[in-house]
This record gives C-alpha cells, structure tokens and sequence, in this order.
C-alpha cells in the first residue's frame, strides 16, 4: 500500500486550512446585518411658565 510523502501531506493541511479560513471569512462578511427599528416615541415636550 503505497504511503504518502510529508510533503504532500503538508500540501493537503494548507490547502484545506486556507479553504476553511475562506469559507469562514466569507460567511462573515457576506451575512447582511438586519436592522432592528427602534420604536418611534416620541418625547412630549411641556414647557412651564414659572409665575414668582
């Protein structure tokens, strides 16, 4: 049964490493974040006249 070469072994490891590195990076990048609306309440504003 014939065996494979470190070498080639090594080859194999960085190929799919820097596959995997990809995949995980473009998943990151490409997902659109969803905005989240914030409910639209408004402060009332009241204004006082002080009488001294």
């Amino acid at each position: 049964m014939p065996q494979m070469a470190p070498l080639l072994w090594l080859n194999l490891f960085i190929m799919f490493s820097a596959t995997f590195i990809m995949f995980i990076i473009l998943n990151y990048f490409i997902k659109v974040p969803s905005k989240i609306e914030a409910p639209s309440t408004q402060l009332q504003k009241t204004e006082m006249n002080w009488k001294w």
